[in-house]
């Protein structure tokens, strides 16, 4: 339905909307339109102010054609309560949210793993640079909210723009997944140990890599000088290595001994000429001498004379051995304002083509709702605010303030280190 929109001023706009648009969503709209922040619109239709953000337009009673009026109203709980007014900006200070999250390692853990950028600029101990990468991340996910409601009105024969949705509706099934992962199976979210051993080459100390997975026994060209015999290497066999990437072989050594604890064993090695791993123990080497990977004990088993050698701890690890986890895109990321760019243009596209969506529209495609019913709450409505006020959504918002009983700034550390992607 086509609704008109007026300010006490002179600015009069026309919006296409559900009749089952919740009042919060309208005021989104009206935000975009006029310029006024939502927070301190106030939506009056038929001389009355409508108060509930969660009721729909159809319950007010308004219909098509109907007018409404907007007015922009600073609060006035904050100039009449000058301790609520002081509380208020105190939540939104870059300083105390930055002493919020230093205070609570947990949800430091969680920032530096889903929004390293961020982290990076919290553990600089410069409030500056803090506030910069805090305040440009806050502008992209406002920008990207905005986006999101205007697509709620896009035609819904438009193949881009149903596309950009179906790959929202993913991206939240996806978040939806990682965060009951992040309840009930936290540990997956650490760092793996790798296997390695202590062992000598030549009589040199090498720490080498238990890999079942690799085919042969390799070495790398650095730790074969460090050994003394690199004069060993047949250049006959030089190829070159595929598995995850490719590497060259600049050759074979046919036999050399490591000795493990008191045994001495015999192994040839393929030698690549950048590798960060010293030496790799390959199946050929496992197979030939029986090994047994016992992860109960944390032991290597040598099968063939008995005996038995510990895995190294992570502290005794090189640091190529340790885990590097993939960087998540984070918001102000080229990919990130790619993902913005095919979202305006797709709004373009669908305004150039005069379509919009009405409430029958929606109850045919209901795969261009893209809003999810709120949680119920119990909180006050101004701790809500200070936290939407921050970027994040209300039904994140709703969430975080129920898990921590309405500790707003446990809630707000919460939020920033989940941050992983735009909401």
């Amino acid at each position: 339905m086509k609704v008109t929109v007026t300010t006490l001023g002179d600015d009069i706009f026309t919006l296409d909307v559900s009749d089952d648009m919740e009042l919060v969503n309208f005021k989104a709209l009206c935000e975009y339109e006029s310029g006024v922040p939502a927070t301190e619109i106030v939506v009056t239709f038929e001389g009355r102010p409508l108060l509930d953000d969660r009721q729909p337009l159809k319950g007010y009673g308004v219909k098509e054609g109907d007018v409404l009026l907007i007015q922009q109203i600073v609060h006035q709980r904050q100039s009449g309560n000058p301790q609520q007014a002081s509380d208020t900006e105190n939540q939104n200070d870059p300083a105390h949210i930055r002493e919020v999250l230093l205070n609570s390692p947990e949800q430091l853990a969680l920032l530096k793993h889903n929004n390293p950028h961020l982290a990076d600029a919290l553990l600089s101990g410069s409030v500056e640079q803090f506030t910069s990468v805090l305040q440009e991340q806050q502008e992209q996910r406002a920008r990207k909210e905005q986006l999101r409601i205007r697509m709620m009105n896009a035609d819904p024969f438009d193949a881009e723009a149903q596309q950009l949705i179906a790959e929202e509706i993913k991206q939240q099934n996806i978040d939806s997944n990682m965060e009951a992962a992040m309840e009930y199976h936290p540990e997956s979210f650490g760092q793996v140990v790798m296997l390695y051993i202590n062992c000598k080459v030549n009589g040199h100390p090498v720490r080498a890599f238990i890999d079942s997975g690799a085919q042969t026994t390799i070495m790398s060209q650095a730790c074969a000088e460090r050994c003394s015999i690199i004069r060993l290497v047949d250049g006959r066999w030089a190829g070159v290595a595929k598995g995850v990437g490719t590497q060259k072989i600049i050759g074979r050594i046919h036999l050399v001994q490591i000795q493990i604890e008191n045994d001495f064993l015999t192994s040839s090695f393929s030698v690549l000429e950048d590798q960060p791993m010293d030496m790799l123990l390959g199946l050929d080497m496992l197979k030939r001498h029986q090994c047994c990977i016992d992860l109960k004990r944390n032991k290597l088993v040598i099968g063939t004379t008995g005996t038995e050698t510990r895995f190294l701890s992570e502290s005794e690890l090189p640091e190529c051995a340790r885990l590097q986890l993939p960087q998540i895109p984070m918001p102000g990321s080229i990919l990130q304002e790619q993902e913005d760019q095919q979202l305006a243009q797709a709004l373009a596209n669908s305004a150039r083509e005069g379509f919009k969506v009405s409430g029958s529209s929606n109850q045919d495609h209901p795969s261009t709702s893209i809003t999810s019913a709120q949680p119920m709450n119990d909180f006050p409505e101004e701790n809500i605010q200070k936290l939407i006020q921050l970027g994040f959504s209300r039904e994140n918002v709703l969430k975080a303030l129920q898990r921590f009983n309405g500790d707003v700034d446990q809630a707000m550390a919460a939020l920033f280190a989940m941050s992983l992607k735009l909401p």
